[in-house]
Protein backbone atom coordinates (compact mmCIF):
# COMPACT_ATOMS: atom_id res chain seq x y z
CA UNK A 1 0.00 0.00 0.00
CA UNK A 2 1.48 3.42 -1.03
CA UNK A 3 2.07 5.56 1.79
CA UNK A 4 3.54 9.43 1.83
CA UNK A 5 7.16 10.15 2.67
CA UNK A 6 5.92 11.77 5.86
CA UNK A 7 3.66 8.90 7.01
CA UNK A 8 6.86 6.39 6.07
CA UNK A 9 9.17 8.78 8.04
CA UNK A 10 6.45 8.90 11.52
CA UNK A 11 6.36 5.27 11.34
CA UNK A 12 9.82 4.71 10.97
CA UNK A 13 10.31 7.02 14.28
CA UNK A 14 7.49 4.95 16.06
CA UNK A 15 9.49 1.75 15.38
CA UNK A 16 12.95 3.09 16.67
CA UNK A 17 10.90 4.04 19.97
CA UNK A 18 9.77 8.08 19.88
CA UNK A 19 7.20 9.05 21.74
CA UNK A 20 7.81 13.05 21.36
CA UNK A 21 8.97 15.51 18.82
CA UNK A 22 10.29 18.85 19.73
CA UNK A 23 9.48 21.41 16.91
CA UNK A 24 8.52 23.83 14.93
CA UNK A 25 5.68 24.07 11.59
CA UNK A 26 7.32 26.05 7.88
CA UNK A 27 6.37 25.62 4.24
CA UNK A 28 9.12 22.97 3.35
CA UNK A 29 7.64 20.66 6.32
CA UNK A 30 3.71 20.83 6.05
CA UNK A 31 3.72 17.42 4.73
CA UNK A 32 5.41 15.89 7.66
CA UNK A 33 2.88 18.38 9.97
CA UNK A 34 0.07 17.38 8.10
CA UNK A 35 1.03 13.49 9.07
CA UNK A 36 1.81 14.36 12.55
CA UNK A 37 -1.88 15.78 13.04
CA UNK A 38 -3.11 12.02 12.70
CA UNK A 39 -0.33 10.91 14.39
CA UNK A 40 0.09 9.54 18.18
CA UNK A 41 3.41 10.83 18.46
CA UNK A 42 2.93 13.74 20.74
CA UNK A 43 4.13 17.04 19.22
CA UNK A 44 5.71 19.69 21.91
CA UNK A 45 5.24 23.40 19.97
CA UNK A 46 8.16 25.28 20.92
CA UNK A 47 8.45 28.86 20.29
CA UNK A 48 11.69 29.59 19.08
CA UNK A 49 13.80 26.16 16.68
CA UNK A 50 16.79 26.90 19.27
CA UNK A 51 14.40 25.99 22.12
CA UNK A 52 13.30 22.65 19.99
CA UNK A 53 16.76 21.72 19.55
CA UNK A 54 17.88 21.96 23.21
CA UNK A 55 14.63 20.54 24.58
CA UNK A 56 15.16 17.23 22.25
CA UNK A 57 18.93 17.56 24.47
CA UNK A 58 17.47 17.75 27.78
CA UNK A 59 15.34 14.75 26.92
CA UNK A 60 18.23 12.56 25.81
CA UNK A 61 20.07 13.10 28.82
CA UNK A 62 17.33 12.79 31.19
CA UNK A 63 15.95 9.57 29.95
CA UNK A 64 19.23 8.09 27.59
CA UNK A 65 16.97 7.98 24.63
CA UNK A 66 17.50 10.10 21.76
CA UNK A 67 15.56 13.18 21.71
CA UNK A 68 14.15 14.38 18.38
CA UNK A 69 13.63 17.82 16.79
CA UNK A 70 12.09 19.11 13.24
CA UNK A 71 12.23 22.42 11.75
CA UNK A 72 11.72 23.40 8.11
CA UNK A 73 14.42 24.72 6.22
CA UNK A 74 16.23 27.76 5.50
CA UNK A 75 16.29 29.79 8.99
CA UNK A 76 14.33 26.85 10.48
CA UNK A 77 17.09 24.54 10.17
CA UNK A 78 19.91 27.12 10.70
CA UNK A 79 18.29 27.72 14.01
CA UNK A 80 19.15 24.42 15.09
CA UNK A 81 23.08 24.87 14.58
CA UNK A 82 23.98 25.85 18.07
CA UNK A 83 22.04 23.41 19.42
CA UNK A 84 23.34 20.50 17.26
CA UNK A 85 26.85 21.75 18.15
CA UNK A 86 26.15 21.78 22.05
CA UNK A 87 24.75 17.35 21.72
CA UNK A 88 27.76 17.13 19.66
CA UNK A 89 30.36 18.51 22.25
CA UNK A 90 28.65 16.83 24.74
CA UNK A 91 28.40 13.61 22.86
CA UNK A 92 24.20 13.78 23.28
CA UNK A 93 22.26 11.30 20.91
CA UNK A 94 19.78 13.38 18.99
CA UNK A 95 18.09 13.71 15.77
CA UNK A 96 17.50 16.03 13.80
CA UNK A 97 14.63 16.58 10.97
CA UNK A 98 14.90 19.16 8.78
CA UNK A 99 12.64 20.41 5.54
CA UNK A 100 14.50 21.42 2.68
CA UNK A 101 13.05 22.74 -0.56
CA UNK A 102 12.07 20.73 -3.07
CA UNK A 103 14.96 18.55 -5.19
CA UNK A 104 14.25 20.17 -8.29
CA UNK A 105 14.92 23.27 -7.02
CA UNK A 106 18.44 22.12 -5.04
CA UNK A 107 21.33 24.04 -5.28
CA UNK A 108 19.71 26.94 -7.22
CA UNK A 109 19.37 29.64 -4.05
CA UNK A 110 15.67 28.91 -3.84
CA UNK A 111 13.32 30.70 -1.55
CA UNK A 112 14.74 29.45 2.25
CA UNK A 113 17.14 27.16 1.03
CA UNK A 114 20.04 26.53 2.96
CA UNK A 115 23.08 23.89 2.55
CA UNK A 116 22.27 22.34 6.19
CA UNK A 117 24.20 19.03 5.67
CA UNK A 118 27.30 21.09 4.60
CA UNK A 119 26.23 23.76 7.34
CA UNK A 120 26.39 20.90 9.95
CA UNK A 121 29.31 18.44 8.64
CA UNK A 122 31.60 19.29 11.44
CA UNK A 123 29.16 19.02 14.31
CA UNK A 124 27.42 15.28 13.35
CA UNK A 125 27.84 12.16 13.87
CA UNK A 126 26.81 11.57 10.18
CA UNK A 127 24.46 13.58 8.18
CA UNK A 128 21.49 12.66 5.37
CA UNK A 129 19.46 14.08 2.48
CA UNK A 130 16.99 12.06 1.42
CA UNK A 131 15.98 12.28 -2.07
CA UNK A 132 13.63 9.81 -2.51
CA UNK A 133 10.57 8.48 -0.26
CA UNK A 134 11.56 4.60 -0.02
CA UNK A 135 15.04 5.28 1.53
CA UNK A 136 13.25 7.11 4.59
CA UNK A 137 12.99 3.65 6.59
CA UNK A 138 16.22 2.53 5.91
CA UNK A 139 17.66 5.95 6.35
CA UNK A 140 15.94 6.45 10.11
CA UNK A 141 17.10 3.00 11.20
CA UNK A 142 20.76 3.88 10.39
CA UNK A 143 20.45 7.66 12.17
CA UNK A 144 19.47 5.97 15.37
CA UNK A 145 21.79 2.93 15.42
CA UNK A 146 24.55 5.85 14.70
CA UNK A 147 23.04 8.07 17.23
CA UNK A 148 23.28 6.10 19.99
CA UNK A 149 26.19 3.45 19.74
CA UNK A 150 29.84 4.08 20.26
CA UNK A 151 30.36 7.79 21.27
CA UNK A 152 26.51 9.63 20.97
CA UNK A 153 26.17 12.53 19.33
CA UNK A 154 23.80 13.97 16.88
CA UNK A 155 22.80 13.05 13.04
CA UNK A 156 21.18 15.27 10.83
CA UNK A 157 18.51 13.69 8.18
CA UNK A 158 17.08 16.19 5.31
CA UNK A 159 14.03 15.74 3.38
CA UNK A 160 12.96 17.63 0.85
CA UNK A 161 9.70 18.65 0.66
CA UNK A 162 8.81 16.66 -2.53
CA UNK A 163 9.81 13.56 -0.72
CA UNK A 164 8.11 14.21 2.36
CA UNK A 165 4.83 14.43 -0.08
CA UNK A 166 5.64 11.81 -2.41
CA UNK A 167 3.17 8.17 -2.27
CA UNK A 168 5.48 5.77 -2.47
CA UNK A 169 5.50 1.82 -1.84
CA UNK A 170 7.69 1.49 1.74
CA UNK A 171 10.92 -0.67 0.84
CA UNK A 172 11.45 -3.82 2.95
CA UNK A 173 12.99 -3.45 6.25
CA UNK A 174 16.50 -4.79 5.14
CA UNK A 175 19.56 -5.88 7.77
CA UNK A 176 21.71 -2.57 8.60
CA UNK A 177 25.10 -2.45 6.68
CA UNK A 178 27.43 0.54 7.69
CA UNK A 179 30.82 -0.68 6.26
CA UNK A 180 33.40 1.99 8.29
CA UNK A 181 31.35 2.03 10.73
CA UNK A 182 33.30 -0.03 13.34
CA UNK A 183 32.67 0.25 17.12
CA UNK A 184 35.07 -0.96 19.78
CA UNK A 185 34.45 -3.98 22.04
CA UNK A 186 36.41 -4.18 25.74
CA UNK A 187 39.86 -3.16 25.30
CA UNK A 188 42.40 -6.35 24.59
CA UNK A 189 43.23 -8.70 27.53
CA UNK A 190 46.91 -7.32 27.22
CA UNK A 191 45.90 -3.88 28.24
CA UNK A 192 43.92 -4.58 30.42
CA UNK A 193 46.33 -6.52 32.42
CA UNK A 194 48.68 -3.88 32.32
CA UNK A 195 46.41 -1.67 33.66
CA UNK A 196 45.53 -4.02 36.73
CA UNK A 197 49.32 -4.23 37.40
CA UNK A 198 50.20 -0.29 37.24
CA UNK A 199 46.83 0.45 39.55
CA UNK A 200 47.88 -2.38 41.94
CA UNK A 201 51.34 -0.68 42.17
CA UNK A 202 50.25 2.97 42.56
CA UNK A 203 50.30 4.37 45.38
CA UNK A 204 48.52 7.67 45.23
CA UNK A 205 45.58 7.04 42.30
CA UNK A 206 42.82 9.15 41.31
CA UNK A 207 39.83 8.67 39.45
CA UNK A 208 38.56 11.19 37.07
CA UNK A 209 35.25 10.77 35.47
CA UNK A 210 33.85 12.30 32.32
CA UNK A 211 30.33 12.03 30.77
CA UNK A 212 31.71 8.94 29.28
CA UNK A 213 30.11 7.47 32.79
CA UNK A 214 26.87 8.51 32.39
CA UNK A 215 26.32 8.20 28.83
CA UNK A 216 27.64 3.98 29.44
CA UNK A 217 25.47 3.41 32.39
CA UNK A 218 28.12 2.82 34.71
CA UNK A 219 27.31 4.16 37.80
CA UNK A 220 27.04 1.25 39.49
CA UNK A 221 30.79 0.12 38.31
CA UNK A 222 32.11 3.53 39.00
CA UNK A 223 32.14 3.09 43.13
CA UNK A 224 32.51 -0.28 43.14
CA UNK A 225 35.99 0.04 41.09
CA UNK A 226 36.63 3.12 43.40
CA UNK A 227 35.93 1.25 46.28
CA UNK A 228 37.73 -1.65 45.62
CA UNK A 229 41.07 0.02 45.01
CA UNK A 230 39.94 3.42 47.58
CA UNK A 231 40.52 5.87 44.47
CA UNK A 232 39.35 8.95 45.30
CA UNK A 233 37.09 10.47 42.54
CA UNK A 234 36.80 13.77 40.81
CA UNK A 235 34.46 14.20 38.77
CA UNK A 236 34.16 17.22 35.31
CA UNK A 237 30.89 19.16 35.13
CA UNK A 238 29.42 16.23 32.30
CA UNK A 239 30.76 13.72 35.16
CA UNK A 240 28.71 15.26 37.94
CA UNK A 241 25.69 12.91 39.02
CA UNK A 242 27.71 9.78 37.82
CA UNK A 243 29.35 9.41 40.82
CA UNK A 244 27.16 9.80 44.15
CA UNK A 245 28.51 13.46 45.44
CA UNK A 246 28.18 12.28 49.14
CA UNK A 247 30.34 9.34 49.37
CA UNK A 248 33.54 9.78 50.74
CA UNK A 249 35.67 9.39 47.99
CA UNK A 250 34.08 12.13 46.06
CA UNK A 251 36.08 14.80 45.85
CA UNK A 252 33.57 16.85 43.73
CA UNK A 253 34.03 18.84 40.47
CA UNK A 254 38.26 19.38 39.49
CA UNK A 255 39.46 22.52 36.85
CA UNK A 256 39.64 25.88 36.82
CA UNK A 257 36.74 26.37 39.12
CA UNK A 258 37.24 23.22 40.82
CA UNK A 259 37.52 22.10 44.58
CA UNK A 260 40.95 22.92 45.84
CA UNK A 261 41.33 19.52 47.45
CA UNK A 262 40.61 17.73 43.67
CA UNK A 263 43.07 20.08 42.43
CA UNK A 264 45.40 19.20 45.04
CA UNK A 265 44.83 15.43 44.57
CA UNK A 266 45.08 15.32 40.94
CA UNK A 267 48.65 17.59 40.95
CA UNK A 268 49.82 14.68 43.84
CA UNK A 269 48.59 11.73 42.24
CA UNK A 270 50.96 9.18 40.96
CA UNK A 271 47.97 7.52 38.92
CA UNK A 272 45.21 9.22 37.12
CA UNK A 273 42.77 7.01 36.25
CA UNK A 274 40.76 9.21 33.32
CA UNK A 275 37.22 7.48 32.72
CA UNK A 276 35.13 8.76 30.00
CA UNK A 277 36.36 12.39 29.77
CA UNK A 278 38.26 14.63 26.96
CA UNK A 279 41.06 16.20 28.87
CA UNK A 280 39.67 19.78 28.16
CA UNK A 281 41.33 22.86 28.67
CA UNK A 282 39.07 23.64 31.59
CA UNK A 283 40.36 20.55 33.62
CA UNK A 284 43.84 20.55 32.70
CA UNK A 285 44.53 23.93 32.96
CA UNK A 286 48.46 24.10 31.93
CA UNK A 287 49.21 21.37 30.05
CA UNK A 288 53.05 21.19 30.86
CA UNK A 289 52.17 20.66 34.53
CA UNK A 290 49.09 18.53 34.41
CA UNK A 291 49.98 15.71 36.48
CA UNK A 292 53.57 15.84 36.18
CA UNK A 293 54.84 12.61 38.01
CA UNK A 294 51.61 10.58 37.45
CA UNK A 295 50.73 7.45 35.09
CA UNK A 296 48.13 7.57 33.11
CA UNK A 297 45.03 5.31 31.91
CA UNK A 298 42.11 6.58 29.71
CA UNK A 299 39.39 4.71 29.32
CA UNK A 300 37.28 6.05 26.46
CA UNK A 301 34.87 4.59 23.70
CA UNK A 302 36.29 6.94 21.39
CA UNK A 303 39.90 6.01 20.24
CA UNK A 304 40.22 9.56 18.50
CA UNK A 305 39.85 10.72 22.19
CA UNK A 306 42.95 8.99 23.85
CA UNK A 307 46.29 10.77 23.45
CA UNK A 308 44.56 13.66 21.75
CA UNK A 309 45.75 16.46 24.50
CA UNK A 310 47.44 14.10 27.23
CA UNK A 311 49.93 11.86 26.93
CA UNK A 312 48.57 8.24 27.48
CA UNK A 313 50.59 5.05 29.15
CA UNK A 314 47.62 2.72 29.00
CA UNK A 315 45.18 2.96 26.49
CA UNK A 316 41.68 1.27 26.86
CA UNK A 317 39.23 1.87 24.20
CA UNK A 318 35.82 0.24 25.13
CA UNK A 319 32.50 1.01 26.16
CA UNK A 320 32.86 2.83 29.80
CA UNK A 321 30.77 0.43 31.62
CA UNK A 322 32.04 -3.06 30.45
CA UNK A 323 35.92 -1.33 30.76
CA UNK A 324 35.27 -0.78 34.35
CA UNK A 325 33.58 -4.42 34.70
CA UNK A 326 36.75 -6.10 33.43
CA UNK A 327 38.93 -4.36 35.57
CA UNK A 328 36.89 -4.92 38.64
CA UNK A 329 36.51 -8.75 37.83
CA UNK A 330 40.52 -8.50 37.84
CA UNK A 331 41.41 -6.58 40.52
CA UNK A 332 42.46 -7.09 43.92
CA UNK A 333 41.09 -4.90 46.68
CA UNK A 334 43.16 -2.83 48.11
CA UNK A 335 44.12 -1.17 51.75
CA UNK A 336 43.68 2.23 52.43
CA UNK A 337 46.70 3.96 53.58
CA UNK A 338 48.91 7.47 54.23
CA UNK A 339 47.26 8.81 50.45
CA UNK A 340 43.62 8.02 51.73
CA UNK A 341 44.51 10.11 55.01
CA UNK A 342 46.34 12.86 52.95
CA UNK A 343 42.99 13.61 50.30
CA UNK A 344 40.41 13.81 53.75
CA UNK A 345 43.08 16.13 55.36
CA UNK A 346 42.57 18.60 52.27
CA UNK A 347 39.07 17.96 52.24
CA UNK A 348 38.41 19.57 56.08
CA UNK A 349 41.60 21.90 55.46
CA UNK A 350 40.10 23.50 51.84
CA UNK A 351 36.40 22.83 52.21
CA UNK A 352 34.04 24.90 50.05
CA UNK A 353 32.92 27.41 51.86
CA UNK A 354 30.83 30.84 51.68
CA UNK A 355 30.77 34.37 53.47
CA UNK A 356 26.68 34.65 54.77
CA UNK A 357 25.74 38.05 54.57
CA UNK A 358 25.19 39.14 58.22
CA UNK A 359 22.26 41.36 56.78
CA UNK A 360 20.29 38.76 55.15
CA UNK A 361 21.19 39.81 51.73
CA UNK A 362 20.89 36.95 49.11
CA UNK A 363 24.46 34.72 48.48
CA UNK A 364 24.04 32.89 45.27
CA UNK A 365 25.86 29.70 46.82
CA UNK A 366 22.83 29.78 49.77
CA UNK A 367 20.04 29.60 47.26
CA UNK A 368 21.96 26.50 45.37
CA UNK A 369 22.08 24.81 48.89
CA UNK A 370 18.20 25.53 50.01
CA UNK A 371 17.63 24.41 46.39
CA UNK A 372 19.71 21.29 47.21
CA UNK A 373 17.48 21.19 50.62
CA UNK A 374 14.11 21.84 48.88
CA UNK A 375 14.51 19.03 46.71
CA UNK A 376 15.88 16.79 49.17
CA UNK A 377 17.44 14.54 46.43
CA UNK A 378 14.73 13.71 44.07
CA UNK A 379 15.21 17.08 41.89
CA UNK A 380 16.38 16.85 38.89
CA UNK A 381 18.84 20.29 38.06
CA UNK A 382 19.38 21.75 34.96
CA UNK A 383 21.69 24.66 34.34
CA UNK A 384 22.25 27.38 32.07
CA UNK A 385 26.16 28.36 31.77
CA UNK A 386 27.64 31.31 33.83
CA UNK A 387 28.50 31.86 37.23
CA UNK A 388 24.98 29.91 38.41
CA UNK A 389 26.71 26.67 36.55
CA UNK A 390 29.42 26.66 39.04
CA UNK A 391 28.02 27.07 42.04
CA UNK A 392 25.60 24.49 40.90
CA UNK A 393 28.21 22.32 40.94
CA UNK A 394 29.45 22.99 43.81
CA UNK A 395 27.12 23.23 46.35
CA UNK A 396 24.39 20.81 44.88
CA UNK A 397 25.27 16.83 46.11
CA UNK A 398 24.10 14.56 43.16
CA UNK A 399 23.39 11.26 44.23
CA UNK A 400 21.43 9.63 41.18
CA UNK A 401 22.70 9.50 37.72
CA UNK A 402 21.58 12.07 35.39
CA UNK A 403 20.53 14.15 37.82
CA UNK A 404 22.19 17.06 36.39
CA UNK A 405 21.82 18.23 33.21
CA UNK A 406 24.25 21.25 31.40
CA UNK A 407 25.73 22.44 28.36
CA UNK A 408 29.77 21.58 29.00
CA UNK A 409 31.86 21.62 25.97
CA UNK A 410 30.04 24.45 23.92
CA UNK A 411 29.06 26.77 27.21
CA UNK A 412 25.62 27.37 25.70
CA UNK A 413 23.99 30.37 27.26
CA UNK A 414 20.16 29.37 26.64
CA UNK A 415 20.45 26.03 27.20
CA UNK A 416 18.99 25.88 30.51
CA UNK A 417 14.50 26.33 30.06
CA UNK A 418 13.99 24.71 26.79
CA UNK A 419 16.56 21.62 28.30
CA UNK A 420 14.66 21.51 31.34
CA UNK A 421 11.19 21.31 28.86
CA UNK A 422 12.77 17.85 27.39
CA UNK A 423 13.62 16.74 30.77
CA UNK A 424 10.07 17.54 32.33
CA UNK A 425 8.80 15.98 29.41
CA UNK A 426 10.79 12.66 29.58
CA UNK A 427 10.45 12.44 33.13
CA UNK A 428 6.54 14.20 33.82
CA UNK A 429 6.71 12.90 37.70
CA UNK A 430 9.84 14.32 38.41
CA UNK A 431 10.83 17.68 40.35
CA UNK A 432 13.12 19.57 37.62
CA UNK A 433 14.64 22.98 38.46
CA UNK A 434 16.30 25.10 36.02
CA UNK A 435 19.08 27.34 37.84
CA UNK A 436 19.74 30.39 35.36
CA UNK A 437 20.77 33.63 35.65
CA UNK A 438 19.22 36.42 34.48
CA UNK A 439 21.66 36.95 31.14
CA UNK A 440 21.67 33.69 30.06
CA UNK A 441 17.46 33.25 30.74
CA UNK A 442 16.90 35.91 28.54
CA UNK A 443 17.85 34.19 25.61
CA UNK A 444 15.34 31.96 25.22
CA UNK A 445 12.95 33.38 27.74
CA UNK A 446 9.80 32.66 25.15
CA UNK A 447 9.53 28.82 25.81
CA UNK A 448 7.95 29.88 29.06
CA UNK A 449 4.84 29.58 26.86
CA UNK A 450 6.05 26.31 26.00
CA UNK A 451 6.25 25.14 29.68
CA UNK A 452 2.55 26.96 29.93
CA UNK A 453 1.15 25.52 27.45
CA UNK A 454 2.26 22.28 27.85
CA UNK A 455 1.38 22.00 31.89
CA UNK A 456 5.23 21.22 32.89
CA UNK A 457 5.93 22.23 36.63
CA UNK A 458 9.23 23.20 36.17
CA UNK A 459 11.11 25.27 38.59
CA UNK A 460 13.13 28.24 37.63
CA UNK A 461 15.44 29.74 39.83
CA UNK A 462 17.07 32.85 38.53
CA UNK A 463 20.35 34.07 40.36
CA UNK A 464 19.69 37.79 38.89
CA UNK A 465 23.01 39.56 39.94
CA UNK A 466 22.50 42.49 37.19
CA UNK A 467 25.42 41.01 35.10
CA UNK A 468 26.50 38.89 32.41
CA UNK A 469 28.67 37.29 36.16
CA UNK A 470 30.97 35.34 34.55
CA UNK A 471 32.37 37.99 31.98
CA UNK A 472 32.18 40.55 34.79
CA UNK A 473 34.37 38.58 37.17
CA UNK A 474 37.08 38.09 34.59
CA UNK A 475 36.64 41.70 34.03
CA UNK A 476 37.02 42.10 37.36
CA UNK A 477 40.28 39.84 37.84
CA UNK A 478 41.74 40.25 35.04
CA UNK A 479 41.16 43.58 33.29
CA UNK A 480 41.11 46.25 35.93
CA UNK A 481 37.67 45.93 36.79
CA UNK A 482 36.72 47.89 33.51
CA UNK A 483 32.72 46.36 33.16
CA UNK A 484 32.40 46.73 29.46
CA UNK A 485 29.19 45.78 28.42
CA UNK A 486 28.42 42.85 31.35
CA UNK A 487 26.22 45.16 33.57
CA UNK A 488 22.34 44.61 32.78
CA UNK A 489 19.22 46.72 32.91
CA UNK A 490 16.69 43.58 33.54
CA UNK A 491 12.97 43.55 33.38
CA UNK A 492 10.60 42.64 36.08
CA UNK A 493 10.89 38.45 35.36
CA UNK A 494 7.52 37.90 37.97
CA UNK A 495 5.63 40.17 35.50
CA UNK A 496 7.27 38.31 32.40
CA UNK A 497 6.21 35.45 33.80
CA UNK A 498 2.84 36.28 34.90
CA UNK A 499 2.04 37.56 31.26
CA UNK A 500 2.91 34.18 29.80
CA UNK A 501 0.80 32.30 32.52
CA UNK A 502 3.72 31.13 34.78
CA UNK A 503 3.44 32.27 38.40
CA UNK A 504 6.30 34.84 39.26
CA UNK A 505 8.00 35.01 42.32
CA UNK A 506 10.90 37.64 43.85
CA UNK A 507 13.40 36.89 46.44
CA UNK A 508 15.54 39.11 48.09
CA UNK A 509 16.11 38.29 51.45
CA UNK A 510 17.89 35.01 53.16
CA UNK A 511 14.79 34.16 55.37
CA UNK A 512 12.76 34.37 52.41
CA UNK A 513 14.09 32.01 50.01
CA UNK A 514 12.96 28.27 52.59
CA UNK A 515 9.18 29.81 52.25
CA UNK A 516 9.52 31.10 48.38
CA UNK A 517 10.92 27.30 47.83
CA UNK A 518 7.97 25.52 49.39
CA UNK A 519 5.76 27.78 48.46
CA UNK A 520 6.77 26.86 44.38
CA UNK A 521 6.76 23.18 45.11
CA UNK A 522 3.23 23.21 45.97
CA UNK A 523 2.10 24.73 42.43
CA UNK A 524 1.59 22.51 39.49
CA UNK A 525 2.73 25.02 37.01
CA UNK A 526 5.85 26.61 36.07
CA UNK A 527 7.25 29.17 38.83
CA UNK A 528 9.75 31.43 38.21
CA UNK A 529 11.79 32.47 41.19
CA UNK A 530 13.72 35.93 40.56
CA UNK A 531 16.40 36.19 43.41
CA UNK A 532 18.32 39.02 43.81
CA UNK A 533 21.57 37.82 45.00
CA UNK A 534 25.22 39.86 46.14
CA UNK A 535 25.98 41.42 42.22
CA UNK A 536 30.20 40.98 42.81
CA UNK A 537 29.63 37.76 44.16
CA UNK A 538 32.39 35.36 42.59
CA UNK A 539 33.33 31.82 41.68
CA UNK A 540 36.06 30.33 43.99
CA UNK A 541 38.39 28.30 43.79
CA UNK A 542 39.04 29.35 40.17
CA UNK A 543 42.61 28.76 38.21
CA UNK A 544 43.64 31.63 36.02
CA UNK A 545 43.60 31.03 32.37
CA UNK A 546 47.50 29.39 31.16
CA UNK A 547 48.12 28.48 35.34
CA UNK A 548 48.88 24.83 36.34
CA UNK A 549 45.86 23.53 38.71
CA UNK A 550 47.48 24.11 42.20
CA UNK A 551 47.62 27.82 41.39
CA UNK A 552 44.12 28.79 42.80
CA UNK A 553 42.43 32.18 43.46
CA UNK A 554 40.35 32.20 46.16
Amino acid sequence: MKRTGANILLESLREEGVDTIFGYPGGSVLPIYDAIFDSDIRHILTRHEQGAVHAADGYARASGRPGVCLATSGPGATNLVTGIANAYMDSVPIIALTGQVVTSQLGKDSFQEADIVGITLPITKHSYLVKNAKDLTKVVKEAFHIATTGRPGPVLIDIPRDVSAALVEPEEESPLNLPGYNLPDVPSKNRLEEAVRVIMASKRPVIYAGGGVVNSGAFMELQQFAEKIIAPVTMTLMGLSGFPGRHPLALGMLGMHGSKYANYAVCSCDLLIAVGVRFDDRVTGKLERFVPEAKVIHIDIDPAEIGKNVKVDIPLVGDVKNSLAELIKRLKAKPSGAWQDQVQNWKKEYPLTFEENEEGKLKPQFVIREIYRAGQDRARIVTDVGQHQMWSAHYYDYTRPRSFISSGGLGTMGFGLPAAIGVQVACPDELVFNIAGDGSIQMNIQELATAVNNNLPIKIAILNNGYLGMVRQWQELFYNHRYSQTELINPDFTKIAEAYGAVGMRIERQKDVAPALLEALAVKKPVVMDFLVEREENVMPMVPPGEPLDKMLG
